[in-house]
């Protein structure tokens, strides 16, 4: 029987970001693409999740845990800070769901909660950018996000060779 699923901001704390670094090395060592490359340190992972959380705590954006019982199995960003002729925009940021629990739903109730977050935020539209190579696109078009285009060789793989990414936004209802 599966475990019930709950989705709540993360604070910064020892277990939480363990977890997180845990999450995102296994994500980039599986060709993941968020911005690091294989293969990724702890220290590497902690820095960015510690930065990320103090980030969080001074509100400028959100990440949301999703749990089953007590372990953590997924994480979404909700990055709130734009620039100032932008207050009604965020953005989605480092979607990545622990490979044993893929294929659950993680990932859609993250986005959902998400998009719940941006409205309650004041925020109408929310944009995006995923790997064009294993990315998530048909993910997201699946949720309703609009495929603006693609910018190529935009990034390197986690593995190596560059890829191109893809752009996406969703109007969001008030």
């Amino acid at each position: 029987m599966q475990a019930a699923l709950h989705i709540i901001p993360l604070t910064n704390n020892p277990y939480t970001v363990s977890a997180l670094a845990t999450i995102i090395i296994e994500t980039v060592a599986n060709g993941g693409s968020v911005s690091f490359m294989h293969p990724m340190s702890l220290q590497e992972a902690t820095g960015f999740w510690e930065s990320s959380l103090a980030a969080a705590e001074r509100g400028e954006r959100i990440v949301l845990g999703a749990f089953e019982d007590d372990t953590l199995v997924g994480t979404l960003t909700l990055l709130l800070q734009c620039p100032p002729n932008q207050p009604h925009r965020a953005e989605l940021a480092k979607m990545m769901t622990s490979v044993r629990y893929r294929g659950r739903g993680i990932a859609r109730a993250l986005v959902v909660e998400a998009e719940r977050l941006a409205i309650a935020h004041g925020k109408t539209i929310l944009n995006l950018d995923t790997a064009e190579e294993e990315g998530a696109g048909g993910f997201y078009e699946k949720l309703g996000y609009q495929r603006v285009g693609i910018i190529p060789d935009f990034a390197l793989k986690p593995h190596g060779g560059l890829t191109g990414t893809i752009i996406y936004y969703k109007r969001l209802r008030q």
